[in-house]
């Protein structure tokens, strides 16, 4: 279980599905399943939320997800690996992330699982605009579309 069948990545302007995100991980051979959901929160840093955008570079994204999850599956060969990212506005409590990872033991779905979460809040070119009760709105600091080089 180690190719690129093992590995489904989408960006969507539709509803999250939780359901698409275990039947894609679904494997007679996995024991355990972990499953992310990323929802939006009513408060971020002490300011009331009503609502967020995401603004996502769709190709970009989905090449980063998917060598996210490629990394994932040379850590971890026996899993497989789902992730979703909304695009577009969602309320208070609407789903931005599903990630599914499955495998033979929870031990690998939980380190896999908080792996790709962690890589895709770091280099994922995703960007949020926060929107208020009073109707204003802001764009959180995010990242750069390249990658700090550290010297070897």
């Amino acid at each position: 279980m180690t190719g690129q069948e093992n590995i489904k990545v989408e960006i969507l302007d539709k509803p999250l599905c939780i359901e698409t995100a275990c039947a894609f991980v679904d494997d007679p051979a996995c024991g355990a399943t972990d499953v992310f959901i990323g929802r939006v929160r009513n408060t971020h840093e002490g300011q009331d939320v009503g609502g967020i955008t995401y603004d996502i570079h769709t190709g970009l994204a989905e090449k980063t997800l998917r060598d996210i999850c490629t990394e994932t599956l040379s850590r971890w060969p026996e899993t497989r690996c789902y992730v979703a990212h909304y695009k577009g506005e969602l309320p208070v409590g609407g789903i931005s992330v599903i990630i599914a990872v499955a495998a033979p033991h929870r031990a690998e779905t939980f380190e896999a699982c908080r792996y790709i979460i962690e890589e895709l809040k770091k280099r994922a070119p995703v960007w949020k605009q926060e929107h208020y009760p009073d109707g204003k709105s802001a764009w959180l600091p995010g990242h750069a579309l390249t990658a700090e080089r550290s010297a070897s």
